[in-house]
């Protein structure tokens, strides 16, 4: 064999090591974005186009992502708010699009509390689903219903079911890190993944009454 054919099957064969590598490499990033975005990533997929373009945008919002200063909230601090929230959902009694009002503004100090950005509703959106991307989508829900109340579009069903989504969110900023808990893992379907509409979560805390609920008492939103 001449040292011409070696050499060009030697290169045949360091080509193909690198592209099988490249091609777990991609895989492995794939599978790391899928599990850290969870919904997100398949939603970016749908709007970028593509796979490649999808992954593009989620790792430059993770970049940006990263040059926030994010911090957890104290005990107190996360007490005080889940009293606020209470308050909120007591108020969506009497005064619904007021309470998802309320609902909005508080889920926004919350973020901000937490480091986050809290005036461009794309950018909040972007840098929140980096980490909360399982329930992101639930604070895209609320706010379109936030907008249709703004224009006396949506029904005491539709409030209701902002109230909700506001909720998922919340509890996902409010949640307590790992490190804080001093227990085991949570199992899949607790913590930061959202319940199903209008139903709470396992293994979750569910602070204070439901929208359209008093405490000690199960009148229903009015019409």
């Amino acid at each position: 064999m001449s040292t011409v054919l070696m050499v060009v099957i030697a290169v045949v064969i360091v080509a193909a090591v690198a592209g099988v590598g490249y091609l777990a490499w991609k895989q492995a990033r794939t599978r790391q974005l899928r599990r850290q975005f969870g919904p997100e990533y398949d939603r970016a997929v749908e709007r970028q186009g593509g796979r490649a373009a999808a992954e593009r945008e989620l790792l430059s919002r993770r970049q940006r992502h990263e040059e926030l200063e994010l911090r957890e909230l104290e005990p107190r601090q996360r007490d005080l708010y889940r009293e606020q929230w209470v308050h909120v959902q007591e108020q969506f009694v009497d005064t619904p699009e007021a309470a998802v009002e309320q609902a909005d503004r508080l889920v926004t100090v919350v973020m901000g509390e937490r480091g986050y950005p809290t005036r461009d509703f794309d950018d909040k959106v972007a840098h929140l689903s980096v980490e909360h991307g399982r329930t992101i989508d639930h604070y895209r829900r609320a706010r379109g219903i936030s907008d249709r109340a703004g224009r006396k579009e949506a029904t005491t069903e539709d409030l209701r079911q902002a109230m909700v989504h506001y909720r998922a969110l919340f509890e996902d900023l409010l949640a307590v890190p790992m490190e804080e808990r001093g227990t085991v893992p949570r199992e899949p379907g607790q913590g930061s993944e959202p319940a199903p509409e209008g139903e709470a979560k396992a293994g979750t805390a569910t602070p204070g009454p439901q929208p359209g609920e008093r405490r000690g008492d199960e009148s229903q939103p009015r019409s």
